[in-house]
């Protein structure tokens, strides 16, 4: 059964909730992520989720975040990651059965920074809408790519292509890195720009070595009370990076994904692109279920149960 609500009866007051995520404050300081089993294609969610999801991403998160601990700070503030450690830090009331079933598993405890309003996204190889524009005009983001390149073949080094933050409802937007410039300033869009290249490209060498090419990915970034840059939110799931299998690697082809692609690709058949109200078929679930749990088990090397 799918979770693609949740609610804890004001025990704790809800204060934001998006494609995936329903958050929570627990108190002026910290928040309480939880990573519902929603799925979202074309900035619109589908009215039914896929089972276990949530679950898949929050421990998919925590497994990069303990990655990455070395490059860069992050968001969460227990360092065990078990039930028992999360409840302990929330009201007793939420021991209830009723919530516990709504929070085990997917629920994050995270300290509250003041967010930077950028999709922070990096490309290691030029697929999707980069492959649409630069077939168009030889632009990436507009920024020019003077490489001749084929689809989904890697830039000679990555590259940032950020996007607008949107709210639920809306469209993220593409632009340049000189517009990201203008909505947080240049000194912090360069900071975020060269973090988000090395974790990116970190963590794609890791990958490599699952037999996991990582396409491209998004991250996103807050920065505490000393202005220092925290990695937050989601990190390297299906969800925030296009994932592909490296032995069916073909350039000058679109690839198989572990990611969204798949949902993508059946709403896209379907005339079901961008449109509200959408239903998932049952066996467009179970597939995109399959091929989460595939993408947890080759990068953490762990069984999922």
């Amino acid at each position: 059964m799918a979770l693609t609500n949740t609610n804890l009866d004001g025990i704790l007051p809800l204060i934001a909730k998006g494609k995936v995520r329903d958050i929570y404050k627990v108190d002026d300081e910290t928040l309480l992520f939880v990573a519902t089993d929603r799925i979202s294609a074309y900035d619109v969610i589908m009215e039914n989720g896929i089972p276990e999801k949530g679950k898949i991403l929050t421990k998919l998160s925590e497994f990069w975040f303990d990655f990455l601990k070395e490059s860069i700070p992050n968001h969460l503030l227990l360092e065990e990651s078990t039930d028992e450690a999360l409840f302990a830090k929330l009201p007793k009331e939420l021991q209830q059965p009723k919530y516990k079933s709504q929070l085990s598993g997917r629920a994050l405890l995270v300290r509250k920074l003041k967010l930077i309003p950028l999709e922070v996204i990096v490309r290691g190889y030029i697929t999707g809408s980069a492959w649409k524009e630069y077939k168009k005009s030889h632009t990436v983001h507009t920024l020019s790519i003077e490489e001749d390149l084929q689809e989904s073949e890697p830039f000679k080094t990555a590259i940032f292509t950020p996007s607008t933050k949107a709210e639920q409802g809306e469209h993220d937007e593409n632009i340049s890195p000189e517009q990201a410039e203008k909505i947080v300033g240049k000194e912090l869009c360069d900071k975020v720009a060269k973090a988000a290249i090395e974790l990116y490209t970190k963590a794609k060498d890791f990958a490599k070595e699952r037999g996991i090419i990582i396409a491209d990915t998004k991250f996103e970034f807050g920065l505490d009370d000393k202005d220092n840059l925290v990695l937050v939110d989601e990190v390297l799931t299906p969800d925030s990076s296009r994932f592909w299998n490296a032995a069916n690697y073909k350039i000058g082809e679109s690839q198989d994904s572990y990611d969204k692609q798949f949902l993508r690709d059946w709403l896209t058949s379907n005339d079901l692109a961008y449109k509200d109200g959408v239903s998932m078929t049952e066996d467009i679930v179970i597939n995109s279920r399959a091929k989460y749990i595939e993408a947890y088990e080759a990068l953490t090397g762990k069984k999922w149960e």
